[in-house]
Protein backbone atom coordinates (compact mmCIF):
# COMPACT_ATOMS: atom_id res chain seq x y z
CA UNK A 1 0.00 0.00 0.00
CA UNK A 2 1.04 3.71 -0.14
CA UNK A 3 0.60 4.59 3.50
CA UNK A 4 3.81 4.75 5.09
CA UNK A 5 5.57 3.67 2.32
CA UNK A 6 5.03 6.87 0.74
CA UNK A 7 6.73 9.22 3.05
CA UNK A 8 10.41 6.67 2.31
CA UNK A 9 9.42 6.93 -1.28
CA UNK A 10 9.29 10.37 -1.38
CA UNK A 11 12.55 10.80 0.47
CA UNK A 12 16.30 11.00 0.42
CA UNK A 13 16.61 13.39 3.11
CA UNK A 14 15.32 16.48 4.14
CA UNK A 15 16.71 17.64 0.99
CA UNK A 16 17.94 16.08 -1.53
CA UNK A 17 19.88 18.01 -4.77
CA UNK A 18 19.75 16.87 -8.34
CA UNK A 19 21.70 19.41 -10.64
CA UNK A 20 21.39 19.51 -13.93
CA UNK A 21 24.38 20.23 -16.00
CA UNK A 22 26.43 23.77 -15.16
CA UNK A 23 27.15 26.04 -17.85
CA UNK A 24 30.76 27.49 -17.64
CA UNK A 25 30.49 30.72 -16.19
CA UNK A 26 26.84 30.48 -15.18
CA UNK A 27 25.62 29.67 -11.02
CA UNK A 28 23.28 27.42 -10.70
CA UNK A 29 19.44 28.54 -10.44
CA UNK A 30 18.44 27.10 -6.56
CA UNK A 31 14.77 26.07 -6.89
CA UNK A 32 13.16 24.40 -4.20
CA UNK A 33 10.10 21.62 -4.61
CA UNK A 34 8.39 19.31 -2.53
CA UNK A 35 5.39 16.92 -3.33
CA UNK A 36 2.73 18.32 -5.11
CA UNK A 37 0.93 17.46 -8.21
CA UNK A 38 1.32 20.85 -9.62
CA UNK A 39 5.62 21.42 -8.78
CA UNK A 40 6.18 17.51 -9.48
CA UNK A 41 6.58 18.34 -12.96
CA UNK A 42 9.80 19.87 -12.50
CA UNK A 43 11.73 16.70 -12.57
CA UNK A 44 10.28 16.07 -15.88
CA UNK A 45 12.29 19.52 -16.43
CA UNK A 46 15.10 18.00 -15.15
CA UNK A 47 14.99 14.53 -16.34
CA UNK A 48 14.41 15.68 -20.48
CA UNK A 49 17.23 18.08 -20.00
CA UNK A 50 15.07 20.60 -20.66
CA UNK A 51 16.46 23.42 -17.98
CA UNK A 52 19.94 22.82 -20.22
CA UNK A 53 17.57 22.99 -23.57
CA UNK A 54 16.28 26.53 -22.34
CA UNK A 55 20.23 27.60 -21.65
CA UNK A 56 19.58 27.80 -18.22
CA UNK A 57 21.35 25.82 -15.43
CA UNK A 58 19.17 24.87 -12.22
CA UNK A 59 19.97 23.32 -8.96
CA UNK A 60 16.64 21.41 -7.80
CA UNK A 61 15.99 20.90 -4.57
CA UNK A 62 13.77 18.45 -3.26
CA UNK A 63 12.06 18.56 0.14
CA UNK A 64 10.09 16.30 2.11
CA UNK A 65 8.68 18.70 4.25
CA UNK A 66 7.03 21.05 2.61
CA UNK A 67 7.63 23.99 5.45
CA UNK A 68 11.14 23.39 4.92
CA UNK A 69 10.98 24.36 1.93
CA UNK A 70 9.36 27.95 2.23
CA UNK A 71 12.18 28.43 5.83
CA UNK A 72 14.86 27.45 3.04
CA UNK A 73 13.73 30.41 0.81
CA UNK A 74 13.29 32.58 3.77
CA UNK A 75 16.72 32.31 4.87
CA UNK A 76 18.51 32.77 1.37
CA UNK A 77 19.33 28.95 0.64
CA UNK A 78 17.22 28.89 -2.43
CA UNK A 79 16.39 31.36 -5.15
CA UNK A 80 13.19 30.41 -6.10
CA UNK A 81 10.58 27.75 -4.44
CA UNK A 82 7.27 26.07 -5.65
CA UNK A 83 4.79 27.35 -2.90
CA UNK A 84 1.07 28.23 -2.11
CA UNK A 85 -0.03 32.14 -2.20
CA UNK A 86 -0.95 32.07 0.77
CA UNK A 87 2.09 30.90 2.23
CA UNK A 88 3.60 33.26 0.17
CA UNK A 89 1.58 36.08 1.72
CA UNK A 90 2.13 34.79 5.44
CA UNK A 91 6.16 34.93 4.91
CA UNK A 92 5.57 37.96 3.34
CA UNK A 93 3.96 39.05 6.31
CA UNK A 94 6.62 38.20 8.70
CA UNK A 95 8.86 40.52 6.66
CA UNK A 96 10.35 38.42 3.83
CA UNK A 97 10.95 40.46 0.31
CA UNK A 98 9.19 37.65 -2.55
CA UNK A 99 7.64 37.77 -5.81
CA UNK A 100 5.46 35.75 -7.71
CA UNK A 101 6.73 34.93 -10.94
CA UNK A 102 4.59 32.00 -12.48
CA UNK A 103 1.61 30.19 -11.52
CA UNK A 104 2.06 26.41 -11.66
CA UNK A 105 -1.93 25.57 -11.25
CA UNK A 106 -4.87 25.84 -8.93
CA UNK A 107 -5.95 22.94 -6.51
CA UNK A 108 -9.53 21.98 -7.43
CA UNK A 109 -9.56 19.03 -5.22
CA UNK A 110 -6.30 17.93 -4.52
CA UNK A 111 -6.16 19.85 -0.61
CA UNK A 112 -8.75 18.28 1.44
CA UNK A 113 -9.78 17.45 4.97
CA UNK A 114 -10.57 13.94 5.97
CA UNK A 115 -12.49 12.67 8.60
CA UNK A 116 -12.75 9.85 10.50
CA UNK A 117 -15.74 6.98 10.27
CA UNK A 118 -18.66 8.72 11.83
CA UNK A 119 -17.75 12.38 11.35
CA UNK A 120 -19.93 13.12 8.17
CA UNK A 121 -20.17 17.39 8.64
CA UNK A 122 -17.79 19.70 9.69
CA UNK A 123 -19.63 20.54 12.58
CA UNK A 124 -18.69 17.39 14.04
CA UNK A 125 -15.16 18.06 14.32
CA UNK A 126 -16.10 20.44 17.06
CA UNK A 127 -13.91 19.45 20.09
CA UNK A 128 -12.28 16.96 17.84
CA UNK A 129 -8.30 16.21 17.40
CA UNK A 130 -7.53 18.18 14.15
CA UNK A 131 -4.12 17.69 12.71
CA UNK A 132 -2.25 20.02 10.09
CA UNK A 133 1.19 21.77 8.94
CA UNK A 134 0.26 24.71 10.72
CA UNK A 135 0.95 27.73 9.40
CA UNK A 136 0.84 26.44 5.57
CA UNK A 137 -2.11 25.72 3.23
CA UNK A 138 -3.69 23.10 4.56
CA UNK A 139 -4.59 25.08 8.06
CA UNK A 140 -5.59 27.52 5.75
CA UNK A 141 -8.34 25.64 4.00
CA UNK A 142 -9.63 23.98 7.61
CA UNK A 143 -10.22 27.39 8.72
CA UNK A 144 -12.00 28.30 5.81
CA UNK A 145 -14.27 24.99 6.25
CA UNK A 146 -14.98 25.80 9.92
CA UNK A 147 -15.45 29.36 8.91
CA UNK A 148 -18.52 28.30 6.47
CA UNK A 149 -19.45 25.98 9.17
CA UNK A 150 -19.97 28.71 11.97
CA UNK A 151 -17.28 27.59 13.79
CA UNK A 152 -13.74 28.83 14.56
CA UNK A 153 -10.22 27.47 15.54
CA UNK A 154 -11.56 27.28 19.62
CA UNK A 155 -13.89 25.12 18.20
CA UNK A 156 -11.55 22.44 17.68
CA UNK A 157 -8.31 20.64 19.36
CA UNK A 158 -5.66 21.65 16.79
CA UNK A 159 -2.66 19.01 16.80
CA UNK A 160 0.22 20.83 14.20
CA UNK A 161 2.39 18.13 12.38
CA UNK A 162 4.55 17.93 9.50
CA UNK A 163 2.14 16.91 6.21
CA UNK A 164 3.60 13.40 6.09
CA UNK A 165 3.52 12.86 10.02
CA UNK A 166 -0.45 14.31 9.74
CA UNK A 167 -1.10 11.58 7.44
CA UNK A 168 0.41 8.64 9.37
CA UNK A 169 -1.04 9.91 12.79
CA UNK A 170 -4.39 9.71 11.02
CA UNK A 171 -4.14 6.77 9.68
CA UNK A 172 -2.76 5.61 12.82
CA UNK A 173 -6.19 7.08 14.27
CA UNK A 174 -4.39 8.89 16.64
CA UNK A 175 -6.06 12.01 15.52
CA UNK A 176 -9.84 12.59 14.21
CA UNK A 177 -9.46 14.40 11.42
CA UNK A 178 -6.14 15.66 9.27
CA UNK A 179 -5.87 18.46 6.51
CA UNK A 180 -3.68 17.12 3.62
CA UNK A 181 -2.42 17.87 0.08
CA UNK A 182 -1.98 14.91 -2.40
CA UNK A 183 -0.43 12.46 -2.73
CA UNK A 184 -0.78 12.76 1.11
CA UNK A 185 -4.64 12.21 0.58
CA UNK A 186 -4.16 8.55 -0.68
CA UNK A 187 -2.39 7.84 2.13
CA UNK A 188 -4.89 9.46 4.94
CA UNK A 189 -7.57 8.01 2.71
CA UNK A 190 -6.73 3.98 3.07
CA UNK A 191 -8.24 4.89 6.65
CA UNK A 192 -10.93 2.64 6.83
CA UNK A 193 -14.26 4.52 6.84
CA UNK A 194 -12.59 7.86 6.27
CA UNK A 195 -14.11 10.55 4.13
CA UNK A 196 -13.64 13.94 2.66
CA UNK A 197 -15.60 16.54 4.78
CA UNK A 198 -13.52 19.88 3.24
CA UNK A 199 -12.17 20.26 -0.07
CA UNK A 200 -10.15 22.96 -2.10
CA UNK A 201 -13.17 22.18 -5.22
CA UNK A 202 -15.21 23.83 -2.55
CA UNK A 203 -12.95 26.95 -2.60
CA UNK A 204 -12.21 28.07 -6.15
CA UNK A 205 -9.16 30.02 -6.62
CA UNK A 206 -8.27 29.80 -2.94
CA UNK A 207 -5.56 27.92 -3.78
CA UNK A 208 -3.02 28.83 -6.08
CA UNK A 209 0.47 27.48 -6.81
CA UNK A 210 3.32 29.37 -7.97
CA UNK A 211 6.89 29.62 -8.66
CA UNK A 212 8.00 32.35 -5.85
CA UNK A 213 11.58 33.79 -5.91
CA UNK A 214 13.21 36.46 -3.57
CA UNK A 215 12.98 39.67 -5.06
CA UNK A 216 16.65 40.50 -4.92
CA UNK A 217 17.61 37.45 -7.15
CA UNK A 218 14.76 38.49 -9.45
CA UNK A 219 16.25 41.86 -9.97
CA UNK A 220 19.92 40.52 -10.68
CA UNK A 221 19.08 37.59 -12.51
CA UNK A 222 16.31 38.50 -14.86
CA UNK A 223 17.27 36.57 -17.67
CA UNK A 224 18.24 33.52 -16.32
CA UNK A 225 14.54 33.54 -14.83
CA UNK A 226 13.35 34.40 -17.82
CA UNK A 227 15.07 31.23 -19.34
CA UNK A 228 13.68 28.85 -16.48
CA UNK A 229 9.97 30.09 -16.85
CA UNK A 230 10.37 29.48 -20.83
CA UNK A 231 11.53 25.73 -19.25
CA UNK A 232 8.07 25.57 -17.12
CA UNK A 233 6.08 26.24 -20.33
CA UNK A 234 8.42 23.52 -22.61
CA UNK A 235 7.45 21.16 -19.46
CA UNK A 236 4.04 21.22 -20.14
CA UNK A 237 4.23 21.02 -24.14
CA UNK A 238 6.50 17.61 -23.25
CA UNK A 239 4.05 16.19 -21.31
CA UNK A 240 1.49 16.68 -23.55
CA UNK A 241 3.32 15.37 -26.41
CA UNK A 242 4.72 12.61 -24.70
CA UNK A 243 2.17 11.61 -21.83
CA UNK A 244 3.09 7.97 -21.01
CA UNK A 245 6.64 8.41 -20.66
CA UNK A 246 6.13 11.80 -18.55
CA UNK A 247 3.45 9.92 -16.76
CA UNK A 248 5.88 7.35 -15.24
CA UNK A 249 8.70 10.52 -14.09
CA UNK A 250 5.78 12.12 -12.40
CA UNK A 251 4.50 8.74 -10.57
CA UNK A 252 8.26 8.27 -9.37
CA UNK A 253 8.85 11.57 -7.90
CA UNK A 254 6.03 11.10 -6.16
CA UNK A 255 5.98 7.54 -4.48
CA UNK A 256 2.91 6.43 -6.35
CA UNK A 257 1.56 4.33 -8.55
CA UNK A 258 0.59 5.36 -12.12
CA UNK A 259 -2.86 4.77 -11.30
CA UNK A 260 -2.86 6.81 -8.09
CA UNK A 261 -1.16 9.25 -9.83
CA UNK A 262 -3.18 10.02 -12.53
CA UNK A 263 -6.43 10.61 -9.89
CA UNK A 264 -5.11 14.00 -9.20
CA UNK A 265 -5.26 15.27 -12.50
CA UNK A 266 -8.77 16.40 -11.38
CA UNK A 267 -7.74 17.89 -8.08
CA UNK A 268 -4.98 20.22 -9.76
CA UNK A 269 -5.96 22.77 -12.67
CA UNK A 270 -2.75 23.84 -14.38
CA UNK A 271 -2.23 26.72 -16.04
CA UNK A 272 -1.81 27.42 -19.38
CA UNK A 273 0.62 30.43 -20.45
CA UNK A 274 -2.51 31.93 -21.10
CA UNK A 275 -4.27 31.49 -18.27
CA UNK A 276 -0.88 32.69 -16.47
CA UNK A 277 -1.62 36.03 -17.77
CA UNK A 278 -4.88 36.01 -17.51
CA UNK A 279 -4.42 35.59 -13.70
CA UNK A 280 -2.78 38.12 -13.23
CA UNK A 281 -5.00 40.91 -14.66
CA UNK A 282 -6.86 43.06 -11.97
CA UNK A 283 -10.61 41.75 -11.34
CA UNK A 284 -13.27 41.05 -8.45
CA UNK A 285 -13.49 37.71 -8.18
CA UNK A 286 -11.12 34.95 -7.23
CA UNK A 287 -9.59 33.95 -10.60
CA UNK A 288 -8.15 37.17 -10.48
CA UNK A 289 -4.26 36.70 -8.35
CA UNK A 290 -4.62 40.42 -7.06
CA UNK A 291 -8.21 40.03 -5.80
CA UNK A 292 -7.46 36.53 -4.67
CA UNK A 293 -4.40 37.73 -2.44
CA UNK A 294 -6.06 40.48 -0.91
CA UNK A 295 -8.71 38.82 0.08
CA UNK A 296 -6.62 35.95 1.66
CA UNK A 297 -4.55 38.89 3.26
CA UNK A 298 -7.32 39.73 5.05
CA UNK A 299 -8.25 35.72 6.28
CA UNK A 300 -4.96 35.43 7.12
CA UNK A 301 -5.05 38.88 9.81
CA UNK A 302 -8.06 37.77 10.94
CA UNK A 303 -7.29 34.07 12.07
CA UNK A 304 -3.84 35.26 13.21
CA UNK A 305 -1.84 33.45 10.43
CA UNK A 306 -0.30 36.80 9.43
CA UNK A 307 0.53 38.87 12.73
CA UNK A 308 1.16 42.29 10.05
CA UNK A 309 -0.36 43.20 7.21
CA UNK A 310 1.82 42.57 4.10
CA UNK A 311 2.36 44.54 1.78
CA UNK A 312 1.33 43.07 -1.60
CA UNK A 313 1.86 46.10 -4.46
CA UNK A 314 5.61 43.82 -5.80
CA UNK A 315 4.07 40.59 -5.03
CA UNK A 316 3.42 39.84 -8.60
CA UNK A 317 5.65 40.15 -11.58
CA UNK A 318 4.28 39.52 -14.87
CA UNK A 319 7.00 40.33 -17.21
CA UNK A 320 8.42 36.86 -17.31
CA UNK A 321 5.50 35.38 -18.48
CA UNK A 322 4.34 38.14 -20.75
CA UNK A 323 8.05 37.42 -22.67
CA UNK A 324 7.61 33.31 -22.61
CA UNK A 325 7.29 32.27 -26.05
Amino acid sequence: MVGFGLLALMGGGLLASCQSPPQTGATPVRIGYSAWPGWIPWKVTEEKGLFTEAGVPVTLQWFDGYLDSINALNAGQLDCNSQTLNDTISSIAGGADLRVVLTNDNSTGNDQVIAAEGITTVPQLKGRKVAAEEGTVDHYLLLLGLKQAGLTASDIEFVPLETGAAAAAFVAERVDAVGVFAPFTTQALKRPGSTTLISSKEFPGAISDHLVCRSEFVEKNPEQLQKVVNAWFATLKEIKANPGPSLTILAARAGVSEAEYKEYDAGTTIFTLEQNREALKPGNTMASLPFAAAEISTFLQEVGLAKTPPDLTKLFDARFVDAAP
